[in-house]
């Protein structure tokens, strides 16, 4: 029994001194490897100069830069719609005529109206004349004359209020007929013959039909309000039309809104955006319509021959302190005071000296879809880190060790414009 416990204590002891090795080694190589330094790689791309164009993207619809909505100014039917959708007018012709007969009644009877308050006016004028050579004769009493003048005032009343009725009635008869404001294309046409529209003069009226003209089409798009400031009259925008895709059309910024057009207030949705009008250079054999998708890139400012960095190289650190004695008494303040400026975070790129990463402070300028322009001392023609995007904006320190390999960048597409996206 004595042997058997003896092996079974000697079995323990070498699994227990197996088990011991094994975690002595794991510790010394979980050392050893917190000691070696992490080697990051990166692809670059050399500081140059170049021509940077700052652009502003919007989206929006094609529309005439003229156009007039007709609206029925009277109601009844429609009795005469000599006019298509897609028809061209001119200036004058006939488009729509709504059934005129009670128009015409209320004008007749007004009319008559004027006839017999014209004929009491005239019998109260002879008489108010007559009153007067009476009065000045003494023939006649001051309450004789008052009547006889104020008769007159009421009949000169009477006729302009009956004159007035009957303009109303001319007005609203010769609204019946509506001729075209304008040359141009019947862009939209939503009333058919023997259909009843109604109108007022105190509200807009059933839409009849739109007239515009084709010849001069502007692109309407919206602008975000933090890009809308960037944004100037006279900017030239490039403009790609959904229904055109092989081709791009030139136009020039004519209109920007001073009032925001806001969707989704008081949601997590809400936006707002300013509508700019652009003025499409319309070639020869091409015909914009009213309503066609498009977008714009409106090129608000262009810097030429400026150093540029790609547009994810540059990133921000907070600037390396330099070590400082305690504050003596009565400093601490000042230290205190200056200790938020400290904290302010610096815009910098990576470059490489030698296989370890080195930030240089630069300030930003306009930037294009790719390039951003940038000012910084002694940066031109050195090479600064592209990517990857993790690397420059959260790997990479000052003195960091770095690995270029620009090969395999290339092989597997992981340019700088992918890492950015």
């Amino acid at each position: 029994m004595a042997n058997g416990n003896g092996k079974k204590k000697k079995k323990k002891i070498i699994i227990f001194s197996i088990i011991g090795g094994i975690v002595i080694i794991l510790v010394v190589l979980v050392f050893l490897g917190s000691r070696r330094e992490t080697i990051v790689t990166v692809q670059t791309e050399k500081v140059q100069r170049r021509t940077v164009t700052q652009i502003v993207s919007a989206t929006g619809k094609i529309q005439p830069i003229t156009q007039v909505v007709i609206n029925a100014e009277v109601s009844g039917e429609i009795i005469l719609l000599p006019v298509r959708e897609g028809q061209s007018v001119h200036k004058g012709q006939l488009l729509v005529r709504i059934k005129p007969d009670s128009y015409q009644a209320d004008y007749d009877r007004a009319q008559a109206n004027v006839a017999m308050v014209k004929s009491a006016l005239e019998k109260s004028e002879a008489n108010y004349k007559r009153s007067l050579g009476l009065y000045e004769k003494k023939l006649i009493s001051d309450a004789d004359m008052d009547m006889a003048k104020a008769d007159y005032e009421g009949a000169k009343a009477n006729y302009t209020a009956a004159v007035a009725s009957a303009n109303a009635s001319y007005q609203a008869l010769i609204k019946t007929t509506i001729y075209s404001p304008m040359d141009g294309i019947i862009s939209n046409l939503p009333r058919e013959l023997g259909e009843r529209v109604s109108g007022s003069s105190f509200m807009q009226g059933t839409e009849i039909m739109t007239v515009a003209d084709l010849t001069n089409m502007e692109a309407r798009v919206d602008v975000g309000e933090n890009d809308v400031v960037m944004v100037q009259k006279g900017d030239t925008a490039r403009i790609e039309v959904d229904s055109y895709q092989d081709r791009k059309f030139t136009g020039i910024v004519t209109q920007i809104a001073n009032t925001a057009k806001s969707t989704g207030t008081g949601t997590q949705d809400a936006v707002t955006n300013f509508e700019v009008r652009i003025r499409i250079s319309t070639p020869e054999g091409v015909q914009f319509r009213p309503g066609m998708s498009m977008s714009a890139d409106i090129e608000t400012e262009t810097h030429s021959n400026v150093l540029t960095v790609p547009i994810q190289s540059v990133t921000v650190r907070a600037p390396k302190k330099e070590m400082k004695e305690e504050p003596k008494e009565g400093e601490a303040q000042l230290v205190a005071s200056k200790k938020k400026e400290e904290d302010k975070l610096e815009e910098v790129v990576f470059v490489v000296k030698d296989g370890i990463a080195k930030t240089v402070t630069v300030k930003r300028g306009i930037s294009n879809d790719t390039y951003i322009e940038v000012k910084a001392d002694g940066l031109e023609g050195k090479e600064v880190v592209s990517g990857p995007f993790k690397a420059i904006n959260r790997d990479l320190e000052v003195d960091s060790k770095i690995k270029v390999d620009n090969k395999s960048a290339k092989k597997t597409g992981a340019s700088a414009d992918t890492e950015k996206k």
